[in-house]
């Protein structure tokens, strides 16, 4: 689309270049900017235009335009308002979905930007209205509906007003009062609250009562009493009669017409499918209460906007339902419009460029005007996080059959594709014990088992009064949570369950489960020590990656391949996982491109492999829907720029990030309903309603209000008292309104463990404690070189320790400015005393991981509580470096209890290795002088920076 200056309105220069709403009230025709403290007023008399900007996960900038006509705006205005919003689209780079709205009438998107609500105002400007002027507060009665967004209305004060349908509030000198119609619904009655408070801070300055009158009550009630003395006492409601207004002819059928030279001609056709659509061409499609201008990419300005104006004279028709008019640019269609094809390509031949924009950009340049905003900016990349406490307590069951089988805590993390898992996770809260409870189902497993591992789970779920938290998750679909909570997570082929093993059996298919002396590969993935994984993957050439690294054995021997496009930490993962996959032999290192024979021949030979990472599905914007679940169909509505307060304790909510279903339950929801929870977050991702290609093993997630878990949370700004208030929506926000504060439940007392099938549901102490594997600053036992072998045997057998090179003396540390001594006397001083707490304190309560030189064997000793009491205080020493906050820059670092070592020993590539270190942490064994010569700052700033920044320090100075 060529645009030249001439298009472009002065007025709407830089806009939509950041996040927020602009609004222009049409003036002589002409856009006039209108100021930020005058948003949301808008006059009858008058017609706007609204631009709503959005940032979004991308790093894009996404622009909604709506022009708004009050009812007594002119038609000269509405059309000029129309143009000007097709000229703004021009100067975004044509690219934006643009709304006609009606006073009375608007769509829910557009009332999202002025929660609670608009209430327009009597007069105008550009159509010769006078604005009334501030006088004496008069009586007014306005008319609510809507359940997520509230329509306001102001009527005749007169009881012929009102009806039993709907909501009304009675705006008084002195007090407000609503009354509740006896056919509206609770939801409605809460959302109409949000207005009267909107009413009495903006125009009673906070200031005055407040009264609720339901329908049906008589003159007993004080407050309904003075309510229908305003009316003239009480008397029977007339039956609400549909008006001119309210009527919509949904019997019309849809029409699509061809807009040539202004003139809207009828396009013949059977069935709605893409390819009647020209790039060259614009036109409309009529659904009777919605009316679509579609617009090809190469359309000029002039035909888009005679499509515009086309459009107005067809909704402008007489005896014409009350439409809405959307225009969508090609390439940027709406999810609506798109559902009302028969078919849609998910991909068109259409050429989206930037070029549009960019034209538009350099012309305003020109002009000295900032336009950083018009142009897509790269997203920023983050490193998904958890968004849980990963210091909690696991469980987890196989699912055999009809039963589940406790896994000993050592096995935990190794799962089989083949089988189905129930796995609990109970972690701290605010204010008490939380839990998450869920199923993984492999890639293999039965339909009978996955089944029977849905009915447990939500046993255990009702057992615990739906307090925990629910999770489906399938293989390969794994959130970061999961992982998290697992830490470190295998992946076997195969399975043992008795699923598995009839219907391997039925079908005579070979058995695939994973045996230690078999050939196997595996591919090691992560970010981290607390969250990595190795899958088992086909032990062939074609399976591997350049961008990841891989283990590979058979009964007597193990090999390790680092791809060239792995990092430093991904080639330390490989390491880690060798402790868990093989962890009595010694491995032979494979670099890509300089393998060994053997290698190749135990994948039956060299073949072509990928390089790029595996994709996964990614976070996008998430989108907020209300659900009505009834006799199988779920039908939804989705809530715009939505926040906490959207979530009605009646009802049930989904929360779709693309990358994670979430279905959130209210308190008030039926027992029935919330059992059906699962069934309504996978029949969504059936219907995939906002036509993004969801996958059916996308995550589901059930929430139960009052037990929100932090990655659900993340996505509002959250306050949990509310989500704990009594009673339903109406009651808890007639509180708020009437009282100015909120009436909370009693505190929750921290949940007692419950038992599931005989077995405690928080396991012992050998189960809890995670070794310091998990940690990135553990002290990593190996094996693989003498010094390691000695240290690992000092794990093993305490009495076996070798003589010859004496252990270091360990003692806490603590800073120069803090003896043993008087750490433990100082309780007055809160700084002493939580930093003796954090040297007191046990390690986080999770699963042990044993070294590998234990773990030999099934005849391999156990950890003593001796030897598990070395690893930490080692660990301990390690760990308190990053503890500095009390010592001075020109104090000495040397910490007590670690031996230095001078740098030429402590480097990688060092002739003269210093034996019994941690090799993760080579830089703490430096002199505090040394270690100010070599990274140009004090160990507690080193510590203070970002580990990918320590990292890059570190292998810099050939310490990584």
């Amino acid at each position: 689309m060529a645009v030249s200056m001439r298009d472009l309105d002065s007025a709407f220069q830089g806009a939509g270049q950041k996040a927020g709403l602009e609004i222009w009230r049409i003036e002589n025709f002409r856009p006039v900017p209108v100021p930020k403290s005058s948003h949301g007023k808008f006059f009858m008399g008058d017609s706007y235009v609204i631009l709503q900007t959005t940032a979004l996960k991308s790093g894009s900038l996404r622009h909604d335009i709506h022009y708004w006509l009050g009812k007594d705006t002119s038609q000269d205005e509405a059309g000029a308002a129309a143009i000007k919003t097709v000229e703004l689209d021009a100067a975004l780079g044509g690219r934006a979905v643009q709304y006609r709205e009606v006073q009375g009438h608007e769509t829910e998107k557009f009332l999202s930007y002025f929660k609670p609500c608009i209430i327009p105002q009597k007069g105008g400007v550009a159509s010769g209205f006078k604005h009334p002027e501030a006088e004496e507060h008069q009586t007014c009665l306005f008319v609510c509906t809507g359940k997520h967004v509230v329509h306001v209305n102001e009527v005749p004060f007169a009881r012929s007003s009102l009806n039993h349908d709907d909501i009304f509030i009675l705006d008084t000198k002195s007090k407000i009062f609503q009354f509740n119609g006896s056919n509206s619904s609770i939801q409605e009655r809460a959302k109409a609250l949000e207005v009267v408070q909107y009413i009495k801070d903006t125009y009673h300055d906070g200031k005055c009562e407040v009264a609720a009158v339901e329908d049906g009550k008589l003159m007993a009630d004080a407050e309904t009493g003075e309510f229908w003395g305003f009316f003239g006492g009480f008397a029977p409601l007339p039956r609400k009669t549909a008006s001119d207004e309210d009527k919509t002819d949904v019997s019309l059928s849809t029409k699509l017409f061809c807009v040539e030279k202004g003139q809207a001609e009828p396009v013949e056709t059977d069935s709605l499918t893409r390819e009647f659509l020209d790039t060259n061409k614009c036109y409309i499609l009529d659904c009777g209460a919605e009316v679509f201008v579609w617009m090809g990419r190469n359309t000029p300005l002039d035909e888009r906007k005679s499509a515009s104006v086309a459009a107005e004279e067809l909704v402008r028709a007489v005896e014409r339902p009350k439409s809405r008019v959307v225009r969508v640019i090609e390439g940027f269609e709406t999810v609506m419009f798109r559902s009302k094809f028969e078919s849609w390509p998910q991909t068109t031949n259409v050429t989206v460029s930037e070029d549009g924009r960019g034209k538009v950009a350099a012309l305003l340049r020109r002009q000295g005007v900032n336009v950083k905003g018009l142009l897509k900016t790269a997203p920023a990349k983050e490193e998904p996080q958890p968004y849980i406490d990963v210091t909690g307590n696991l469980q987890v069951w196989s699912v055999n059959g009809q039963e589940k089988v406790l896994i000993p805590a050592a096995d935990q993390s190794k799962f089989y594709s083949g089988g189905c898992y129930i796995f609990q996770y109970s972690y701290p809260g605010e204010d008490r014990e939380e839990y998450l409870i869920g199923t993984w189902f492999g890639k293999k497993s039965v339909k009978e088992e996955r089944a029977s591992a849905i009915s447990l789970v939500s046993k255990m779920v009702e057992s615990l009064k739906f307090l925990p938290a629910q999770a489906r998750i399938y293989e390969g679909n794994e959130p970061i949570q999961f992982f998290s909570i697992f830490q470190s997570f295998l992946v076997f082929k195969g399975g043992h369950s008795s699923g598995y093993k009839n219907y391997i059996e039925e079908n005579e298919l070979p058995d695939e489960t994973y045996k230690e002396e078999g050939i196997a590969l595996f591919r090691v993935q992560g970010s981290g020590p607390d969250n990595m994984q190795a899958l088992q993957v086909e032990p062939v050439a074609s399976s591997l990656n350049s961008s990841y690294c891989y283990i590979l054995h058979n009964d007597s021997s193990v090999f390790t391949w680092s791809g060239n496009l792995t990092s430093s930490e991904d080639q330390e993962l490989i390491e880690r996982q060798l402790d868990l996959i093989k962890p009595n032999m010694q491995s032979k290192p494979q670099k890509e491109g300089s393998e060994a024979e053997h290698f190749w021949d135990l994948l039956g030979g060299k073949s072509e492999y990928p390089s790029q990472k595996l994709a996964r599905e990614g976070e996008s914007d998430p989108h907020l829907f209300s659900c009505i679940f009834s006799k199988g169909n779920l039908k939804v509505s989705e809530i715009y720029n939505f926040t906490q307060d959207d979530l009605m304790t009646e009802d049930i909510f989904i929360l779709d990030s693309h990358s994670e279903i979430f279905v959130w339950v209210g308190q008030q929801v039926d027992s029935k309903s919330k059992l059906q929870a699962l069934t309504i977050g996978e029949k969504f991702l059936e219907h995939d309603f906002l036509l993004e290609k969801l996958s059916s093993e996308t995550p589901i997630y059930i929430v139960m209000e009052g037990s929100e878990p932090p990655f659900f949370t993340r996505f509002f700004t959250w306050d949990s008292a509310k989500s704990l208030m009594h009673g339903n929506s109406f009651q808890r926000k007639l509180a708020i309104v009437k009282n100015g504060g909120t009436t909370l439940l009693d505190k929750p007392k921290r949940r007692t463990p419950v038992s599931h099938g005989g077995r405690s549901s928080v396991p012992d102490k050998s189960q809890r404690s995670r070794s310091m594997s998990f940690s990135p600053d553990r002290v990593r036992v190996r094996g693989r070189s003498p010094a390691f072998s000695a240290l690992a045997a000092n794990f093993e057998s305490p009495s076996a320790r070798n003589l010859s090179t004496p252990p270091p003396v360990v003692r806490k540390v603590y800073p120069k400015s803090v003896s043993p001594d008087s750490a433990k006397l100082a309780s007055n001083s809160s700084a002493i005393a939580a930093l003796t707490a954090s040297f007191e304190q046990p390690p986080p309560a999770r699963q042990v991981i044993m070294p590998r030189s234990v773990k030999a064997s099934p005849e391999a000793p156990k950890l003593t509580p001796e030897s598990n009491s070395k690893e930490n205080s080692m660990s301990s020493r390690i760990e308190s470096l990053t503890i500095q906050e009390d010592v001075k820059e020109d104090e000495a670092e040397d910490e007590e209890g670690l031996p230095i070592y001078p740098y030429e020993s402590l480097k990688v590539n060092s002739s003269d290795p210093a034996t019994e270190i941690d090799v993760t942490k080579r830089e703490t064994y430096l002199s505090a002088v040394e270690f100010r010569e070599k990274f140009g700052m004090a160990k507690y700033a080193f510590y203070k920076l970002p580990k990918w920044k320590q990292n890059k320090l570190k292998m810099a100075l050939q310490l990584f």
